[in-house]
């Protein structure tokens, strides 16, 4: 086995522990600090592939900018240290077990096809062509997974307000 495919397994490793940490901590903020430490470990995985635009990407926008409005909201609200419900339910396990078969019909069915097949075009990582595909117009381009980015932020944005919103005094 050669060092490069043991440092993909490491990161993946990392990337598993953690994303699972971070659903089945009780701890609020520990969620957070585990979903910081996944969204890393997808980041060092975008560099093991040489691609440190993305890289680069994926630490500006979700480490820097979502977990940390996460975390600004839990501290804006004072629920740092509070449990969280349990994650394991009946409810929840259903609906993982439902998730997991739909993935494995998803992947069977997409295996089994023959038109499936790699590109033999090189993909260019440069800084310039990847700013060229965000702005062009063509089938190849960007500007659909850039947009969908921006909601994506306009999204967490909404939803650390309403995190960090104090309830209202019932009036008597």
């Amino acid at each position: 086995m050669s060092a490069s495919a043991i440092a993909f397994y490491c990161i993946a490793a990392f990337i598993l522990i953690t994303g699972i940490l971070t659903v089945t901590t009780k701890k609020l903020f520990r969620a957070a600090i585990w979903l910081l430490f996944s969204l890393i470990g997808i980041a060092a995985l975008f560099f093991w592939m040489e691609v440190e635009f993305a890289a680069a990407v994926q630490v500006i926008v979700y480490v820097g900018g979502i977990v940390v409005l996460i975390i600004f909201s839990i501290f804006l609200t004072n629920q740092e240290g509070v449990n969280m419900p349990s994650a394991l339910t009946k409810r929840s396990l259903f609906a993982g077990l439902a998730v997991v078969s739909a993935a494995a019909y998803t992947c069977t069915l997409l295996c089994n096809h023959y038109w499936m097949k790699g590109s033999d075009a090189i993909f260019d990582p440069s800084v310039n062509n990847i700013g060229y595909l965000l702005v062009a117009n063509t089938p190849e381009s960007f500007v659909l997974p850039f947009e969908l980015v921006s909601v994506l932020l306009l999204a967490a944005m909404i939803g650390c307000i309403v995190i960090a919103m104090k309830a209202q005094p019932e009036n008597k």
